[in-house]
């Protein structure tokens, strides 16, 4: 009889390190990141901060006076160690087969397709929401990157999260046709063509006749020429970038 041994391999794990895990339940139950799961392309495991609160205290007033509450060193440090993370600080050189911490914050590096890329070479992400204030300061010396969604402020790192996760797992192959993703905004600096669908006369306003012709090397050259003129028009910046 042959036994044919079976091994799953994950792609990348994932373990979200917050206050509030059940913010993360209807994300991580539906669409791309629920059938990128059921895959067995990622796992995603959520890390409670207040489980590792030997006081029952998560947060406490900042030094030095001022409004708000800051997040203990204390529990937020052993819940990322919990996640597998065995280094000193950050000063670590890190591999991708090892854990990469990210924290996300507003102070941090503007998040954009270039990192989202590199992201994708790490087996194991470990992403910290921050919330209230932001975190104790020496808690950084964990963290191997600081990542903004922008220039913006929100009541906490579980959003910013959201759209990391959901923006490097759909890079990760077998989760979309990576012809949808060499079409996408920002893969080769410039942004998505124009899309239309049924019907073909919506309110009076109707579809590129080039679209109906059926003729693919000419529907080709009118999207490239549309991706390029609507990203001239809206972002420059990104043609400078070529």
């Amino acid at each position: 009889m042959i036994t044919l041994l079976i091994i799953i391999i994950i792609y990348m794990k994932i373990d979200i390190v917050t206050l509030f895990p059940k913010i993360f339940n209807e994300f991580l139950n539906k669409g791309l990141l629920s059938k990128a799961i059921e895959k067995q392309i990622i796992s995603i495991n959520l890390v409670n901060v207040r489980v590792f609160a030997k006081d029952n205290r998560v947060d406490d007033r900042p030094f030095g006076g001022g409004v708000g509450m800051v997040i203990k060193p204390e529990p937020l440090y052993e819940a990322i160690k919990s996640t597998g993370v065995k280094r000193k600080n950050a000063s670590y050189k890190y591999c991708y087969n090892k854990p990469y911490v990210i924290y996300m914050t507003p102070q941090g590096s503007l998040l954009n397709n270039n990192i989202i890329l590199d992201l994708t070479k790490f087996k194991h992400l470990v992403i910290v929401c921050g919330h209230y204030e932001g975190i104790d300061e020496r808690v950084l010396n964990y963290i191997d990157k600081e990542i903004s969604i922008g220039d913006y402020v929100l009541s906490g790192g579980e959003i910013p999260a959201m759209a990391l996760v959901d923006a490097t797992v759909r890079m990760l192959p077998g989760v979309l046709n990576p012809k949808s993703i060499i079409n996408d905004s920002f893969f080769c600096n410039l942004l998505d063509f124009p899309n239309y669908t049924r019907p073909a006369v919506f309110r009076g306003y109707t579809v590129p006749k080039v679209l109906l012709s059926g003729n693919h090397k000419e529907i080709q050259k009118w999207r490239d020429k549309q991706a390029y003129i609507k990203t001239k028009t809206r972002r420059p910046d990104l043609l400078l970038q070529k």
